[in-house]
């Protein structure tokens, strides 16, 4: 890198940065969402944590949590699944980054999202911000213009999160891109109805 160099205003790199002013700038937070499925037979089940704390306090969600400084998202997503669930060794895959503004009422939060298949005898605990850790089994059925998303507690079956999605298919150069959007989302805290349904399509997609 070139000290030397100026930028359109003459200003060195050294000069640039002494003047940078990062508060001048809104930044948002950054989470991490992570997806463990594993398979039953023939159902999918999904892993969740029922949370602890405000927000969304008692509903179920992905394990996750905010990056720390100093680590990758992805650093954080292995560090958060082992601080809510103790589930460690798996190979976490990324799904996508979700950035809606108002996905989160704390402020403006971006998530990156990530998804594993987990061997079906996984052992997992409940910890840190997670009052509890359960499979839900995943239900997907198509509906007008997308899809209605169920999952039930696979120990208390009257226990069941409902959502229904709306899904319109973008074409692009690089293929299609799906632009999900939450119609009713019962019980699944933040977005996470959204998450869910990209990463179980994703799944199913790859005929895992």
């Amino acid at each position: 890198m070139d000290q030397g160099l100026r930028d359109r205003n003459g200003l060195t790199l050294e000069e640039y940065l002494a003047a940078y002013k990062a508060g001048n700038y809104p930044r948002p937070s950054v989470t991490a969402d992570i997806m463990v499925f594993s398979q039953e037979e023939e159902t999918w089940r999904l892993l969740l944590i029922r949370r602890g704390g405000h927000p969304f306090l008692g509903c179920f969600a992905l394990p996750g949590g905010f990056a720390e400084p100093g680590e990758t998202v992805e650093q954080s997503a292995y560090r958060e699944l082992l601080e809510e669930t103790h589930v460690e060794g798996l190979t976490l895959a990324p799904v996508g980054l979700f950035s809606d503004p108002d996905r989160d009422p704390r402020g403006w939060t971006v998530t990156n999202a990530y998804l594993t298949v987990a061997p079906a005898d996984l052992a997992y605990r409940a910890d840190d911000d997670a009052a509890e850790a359960a499979w839900f089994g995943v239900s997907c059925e198509k509906c007008d213009g997308g899809y209605h998303l169920t999952l039930t507690d696979m120990a208390e079956p009257a226990c069941v999160l409902t959502a229904v999605l709306a899904v319109n298919i973008r074409r692009t150069a690089l293929g299609d891109v799906r632009d999900i959007g939450i119609v009713k989302s019962e019980g699944i805290a933040f977005d996470h109805a959204k998450i869910i349904l990209e990463g179980f399509l994703r799944l199913t997609e790859a005929g895992v």
